[in-house]
């Protein structure tokens, strides 16, 4: 489990959910854009439920290990979801000359 820390306070979530909102966040300060996302969490009190942050350019996150709380926090659709959007704001791959042509090419010298 980890605190992520947002704004003046923190919210505790999944290992891997924080992996990706902590990645997410980055790609898109890095194309300077922002989305919504939702996600389970307990509050700092320990309430558990749905917590949506706003990710952009200004997002100031950081994440610290947590106790656990024996609480499941895991959410594999929202972990997806930011994958598959991440991967939609890279760039594309360069793809070479080579490979373009259709592959190899063989030389007699």
């Amino acid at each position: 489990m980890q605190k992520l820390y947002y704004a003046s306070g923190f919210v505790i979530i999944d290992d891997t959910v924080c992996d990706a909102v902590l990645d997410y966040a980055h790609q898109l300060a890095q194309v300077q854009r922002s989305d919504l996302v939702t996600i389970p969490a307990l509050s700092d009190e320990g309430a558990r439920g749905m917590t949506t942050l706003l990710l952009g350019p200004a997002s100031a996150l950081f994440a610290a290990p947590a106790l656990d709380r024996g609480v499941n926090l895991e959410d594999e659709k929202a972990v997806a979801s930011m994958r598959q959007k991440i991967a939609s704001l890279e760039p594309p791959s360069p793809v070479s000359e080579r490979a373009h042509e259709g592959g190899d090419r063989s030389f007699d010298f």
